[in-house]
């Protein structure tokens, strides 16, 4: 171990910037624990933060700030002209990170990717199961599993991907955190050994940080990756500073205890834009916040009824309260600043009076129900206990007793996807590649019941929608696709859509080198520190 990791270490204890003129640690206030080290596994950003942006690399990365596809670790790739055959040529002379815990022998390649896709796709693989109740969500919730026919090794450099149907958002999924790319030598070792689990906890690939430690719910300890094929990283140590608390992450960069944060609160933004010593980034978010309804179970299961709560709610008291008007209020399931957006759709209208004569009618009278309030800040909802007042508050002026709920945000998660979960989940979701899709048939798509479709909802003409869309690279056609899947999305509302949130990312004036993601990712590749 390097003594560069010192400063770091003594954050296990407590947290402190430090610095010497032969090394940089970046503390990153984080405001959550990781569910794990494996992207694949789960769907959560704080996740994709602490895992795929810092010790993995996709085939395609986004270019940083954009939703633009860019060579990862495939440098060039052609697709057939029938759109079925995506063959990708792996970049050469890639090293995987050399940690306490495993010393790589070879240099990625064909072998690698093939691995990491067919461990989520082959139920019979020795890795589907290998951490309990693994349900690869994003793989599937994505319809991965019915889309690939085969996936292929060319040679030791080539892999193709041979398609069931043509797919027009595939590159960009494939630049997703869910799909980095692992080390099957590493999974090998593993497996020998009798430690598979370790790869969920001991994370490994060819990223810009390789991993050290992790204190559970305390710190996560990285360090440059010495031979990233992208070129060493300017900071020699990261420290994930896991501080749930927004006011208490603000208290820490105030003090020089960390040098960028998420998700503060909204009322602190203005003080923060005054302080001489910190820096704000902000820009529309590529994200909505929603209430998701059990549509599986009664009375949420008729749209009369859904609609009725929808009209009950008063959006614009959430914007002012959680958000101090950063926000606005929510009527599609996609962002305003999304291509295909269908600005013709009218909200429901804020009608108590209207929305207890339509229970009344739907034969709902004295209803109890459960609202699930998430436990952590995420960008599209930086205080879902408040939020969950403002709608308890609400539904009482209709009749309805609304009892909250909350978990541990990885259990939270767990939970919410049962298919006979009670109530309703307050949720959310920052876009993961810029593509309507992702929105769409990753969050209500008829694959993703039991997962990401927390309002367990399938509907077969709002399903053959989005799969003709999918299925078409016509800018034009899958737009007028995706504008009338959000008609019937509004006219069978599975969902309360809330509020589309504004960005703010505060840092120490020192930190330069950090771009805001339009997907909501807090990625430190290419980040310094500048006296």
């Amino acid at each position: 171990m390097k003594t560069t990791l010192t400063c770091a270490a003594a954050l296990l204890a407590a947290t402190a910037i430090c610095s010497t003129a032969s090394a940089k640690t970046f503390v990153y206030c984080s405001e959550g624990s990781p569910e794990g080290f494996d992207p694949g596994l789960y769907t959560a950003g704080t996740t994709f933060d602490a895992a795929a942006h810092t010790v993995y690399n996709r085939l395609l990365e986004f270019k940083p700030g954009t939703t633009e596809t860019v060579p990862g670790l495939a440098e060039s790739w052609e697709i057939s002209d029938d759109g079925l055959q995506y063959t990708f040529h792996l970049r050469p002379g890639v090293k995987f990170q050399t940690t306490d815990f495993f010393t790589p022998t070879r240099d990625l390649n064909a072998d690698d990717v093939i691995f990491s896709f067919e461990r989520q796709w082959q139920k019979d693989h020795p890795w589907h199961q290998y951490v309990a109740g693994a349900n690869w969500e994003y793989f599937n919730g994505m319809g991965f599993p019915t889309l690939i026919e085969s996936i292929e090794k060319v040679d030791d450099m080539t892999v193709r991907f041979t398609l069931k149907r043509p797919e027009a958002p595939f590159l960009a999924n494939v630049a997703m955190p869910f799909a980095s790319i692992m080390s099957k030598e590493y999974a090998d070792k593993l497996e020998a050994d009798g430690n598979m689990q370790m790869l969920n906890q001991q994370p490994l690939g060819t990223g810009p940080f390789e991993f050290v430690a992790y204190q559970t719910d305390a710190v996560i300890r990285y360090r440059a990756h010495e031979d990233y094929w992208n070129g060493k990283q300017k900071i020699d140590d990261l420290v994930f500073a896991i501080t749930p608390d927004a006011s208490v992450r603000y208290q820490k960069l105030q003090a020089g205890e960390c040098h960028l944060m998420p998700y503060p609160n909204a009322a602190d933004v203005e003080s923060m834009k005054a302080d001489p010593n910190l820096k704000v980034m902000e820009q529309e978010g590529l994200n909505v916040a929603y209430l998701g309804y059990n549509t599986q179970q009664e009375p949420f299961d008729d749209p009369k009824v859904r609609k009725a709560l929808n009209m009950a709610i008063n959006k614009e008291a959430i914007v002012e309260a959680v958000f101090q008007g950063q926000a606005t209020p929510a009527k599609n399931p996609i962002p305003p600043t999304m291509w295909s957006y269908n600005d013709d759709i009218e909200d429901d209208p804020y009608d108590p009076e209207q929305a207890k004569k339509m229970l009344e009618e739907a034969g709902v009278t004295n209803l109890s129900m459960k609202v699930w309030a998430m436990p952590v800040s995420r960008p599209y909802m930086l205080n879902a206990r408040r939020a969950a007042e403002l709608i308890q508050a609400d539904f009482a002026k209709v009749g309805v007793n609304v009892e909250i709920v909350s978990y541990e945000w990885a259990e939270y998660l767990e939970r919410s996807k049962a298919v006979d979960r009670d109530g309703a989940v307050i949720l959310g979701w920052t876009g993961d590649n810029g593509d309507p899709d992702n929105f769409l048939h990753t969050l209500l798509g008829c694959d993703a019941v039991g997962g990401n479709n927390r309002a367990q909802w399938c509907n077969e003409e709002f399903e053959d929608l989005v799969n003709r869309a999918k299925q078409t690279t016509d800018q034009e056609e899958r737009t007028q696709l995706y504008r009338q899947a959000q008609e019937v999305f509004k006219r069978e509302a599975p969902w309360a859509t809330l509020v589309h949130s504004v960005s703010v990312v505060p840092m120490r004036k020192e930190v330069e080198g950090f771009v805001q993601s339009p997907l909501g990712d807090f990625a430190f590749e290419g980040v310094d520190l500048v006296e």
